[in-house]
């Protein structure tokens, strides 16, 4: 069966990555995500270092974009903005993550756009809002780090200098929060039959995520003082005779189970560590003291015990082990596919299995205006109409 959202039409206008993303995923499961290009093409198609030889891909591009159509046009032109217009009018959703007030110079604007069309779902992707001091910052994800907390609950324990997590964490958590949301408005809409103005800020969002554990001593209101910082200790990276691993000792059980894995019964009485609470308040001297007892053997002889007493752990996989591992390769995670112009690729699968309306990869990242003609003739355009775009620099096809 076709994927969950068979039948969408999603105007993706986004670029860089937290868009892009999000669309990916509507794309994933089943919508016919439109991307509109400028005639350059998205920026992250030079990201990073293009794969092929026409500079088109690169592998970031590859990653937020497969299964679209892509339509490069000159949205600034009048020929862009009347099939912008055009494309609009057929839209379920419209998503964009220009600056604010670009939407409104295009014509574009969401009060005029919801209005005409009052089933429309418009989502508005910012870095951090559409209000405050900080509304017109250029942002990218290590501003976002930044400015959430997530540098700092990254900080060196020794030195306290906060540190980035090494991955673009604010982009691609907004996507899915994003996705998220434009499912939960299509799903509204059945029932109101009105669509909606979806925002979602970097900034919101990962504030939002970091605080369940991340921000509990702030939590309650009056008490920020008294509080002790969960994440004040060493990480659970331990070093074994051959490699690293981690494990967790959070339950009563979990903590002895522990306990007999290392062999040594003294462990076991240590008043310190025999609660809960206790091993929370003592957590540093904790984690320091099982890392004395994991660096006197391998990594499997490690698991074994662990595995056998129902301790959680896991060997740490460097990313050339990823693809290998057998848990990852028992589930299946990661299907390779074909890229024209680049080679065979590999791309994680979806996530969220579905039993019936299943959600798949529906194929590769297009080519910079690959399908320019194709939605150009959906619209009623002609031949000779496209060949006037193109003669006058306000479409691109591929090619």
């Amino acid at each position: 069966m076709p994927g969950p959202l068979n039948g969408v039409r999603v105007l993706d206008l986004t670029g860089v990555v937290s868009g892009p993303f999000a669309t990916m995923f509507l794309a994933d499961q089943g919508a016919d995500v439109l991307k509109i290009e400028p005639i350059s093409g998205d920026i992250t198609r030079r990201s990073r270092a293009t794969i092929d030889k026409k500079g088109e891909f690169s592998a970031l591009f590859i990653s937020s974009n497969r299964g679209k159509r892509s339509l490069s046009i000159d949205v600034k032109s009048s020929a862009g903005r009347e099939v912008l217009a055009k494309l609009v009018a057929k839209a379920d959703v419209l998503v964009q993550n220009f600056r604010p007030g670009t939407m409104e110079r295009l014509g574009l604007g969401v009060d005029d756009l919801r209005q005409r069309h009052p089933r429309l779902i418009y989502v508005s992707i910012s870095g951090v809002g559409e209000t405050g001091p900080y509304v017109k910052k250029r942002v990218y994800d290590p501003i976002i780090q930044g400015l959430s907390g997530f540098a700092d609950i990254q900080s060196q324990p020794v030195t306290n200098r906060p540190q980035m997590i090494r991955t673009i964490v604010c982009d691609k958590t907004t996507a899915v929060m994003t996705a998220q949301a434009v499912a939960a408005a299509l799903y509204a809409r059945e029932k109101t039959g009105q669509g909606d103005h979806i925002q979602v800020a970097m900034l919101d969002t990962m504030i939002s995520y970091l605080w369940p554990e991340g921000m509990m001593q702030y939590t309650v209101v009056g008490a920020e003082a008294k509080a002790g910082d969960p994440n004040d200790r060493p990480d659970l990276v331990f070093k074994t005779s051959d490699g690293y691993i981690t494990c967790g000792t959070i339950s009563d059980s979990e903590w002895q189970g522990f306990c007999r894995a290392s062999g040594d019964p003294e462990l076991a009485s240590d008043p310190r560590f025999a609660t809960p609470t206790g091993r929370s308040v003592n957590a540093t001297a904790r984690i320091n003291k099982m890392q004395e007892y994991i660096g006197q053997h391998t990594t499997a002889e490690w698991l074994e015990r662990l595995d056998a007493a129902d301790v959680p752990c896991a060997p740490i996989l460097r990313r050339s082990e990823i693809i290998a591992n057998e848990q990852v390769v028992a589930r299946g995670i990661i299907t390779e596919f074909d890229q024209p112009s680049v080679g065979k690729v590999r791309q994680p699968k979806p996530a969220a299995r579905f039993t019936l309306n299943e959600a798949k990869i529906a194929g590769p990242a297009p080519r910079i205006g690959e399908h320019s003609r194709e939605i150009l003739l959906e619209l009623g355009y002609d031949e000779q109409a496209i060949q006037s775009m193109v003669e006058e620099s306000a479409v691109r096809l591929a090619g």
